[in-house]
């Protein structure tokens, strides 16, 4: 039957402990090792990725706020701009009204001057209109 040699058996168990030793040395620490760095790179890797991102919120925001207070900044700098602007052609428009009136104003004295000249006028002739007329009207 089956004869158990226990030389035989020692040796196997020799060879199979130290090929275990030597396959753990060179083989599955070195594997593990690699695989506990490389989860190790990938965490650190994603606490980078989450700073950067919480960093990148943080300067978005403050982009966010540059831009809005440059955005109201031109607001404040046009809405000056503007105001200006009106008070400049208001204060045009006032003195060319003023420039009117006044020009207005002495052509209405010129005016009732003229026509005070020419009542004058019509007044001394007025003799003369009615003597002419009598001199057509007699000769119908």
């Amino acid at each position: 039957m089956l004869d158990l040699n226990p030389g035989l058996m020692l040796f196997v168990l020799v060879v199979f402990f130290s090929l275990l030793f030597l396959l753990n040395q060179m083989l599955f620490q070195p594997l593990l090792k690699f695989m506990d760095d490389r989860e190790a790179t990938i965490a650190q890797d994603l606490q980078n990725a989450e700073e950067m991102s919480d960093n990148s919120d943080g300067l978005n925001a403050k982009a966010d706020a540059l831009l809005a207070e440059a955005k109201a900044e031109a607001n404040a700098i046009r809405e000056k701009a503007t105001n200006e602007a009106k008070a400049l052609a208001e204060s045009k428009i006032e003195s060319k009204v003023k420039e009117l009136d006044e020009n207005y104003q002495t052509f209405l004295t010129e005016l009732s001057a003229d026509q005070e000249e020419l009542k004058k006028s019509l007044s001394s002739e007025l003799p003369l209109f009615k003597e002419s007329l009598q001199t057509k009207f007699s000769s119908l």
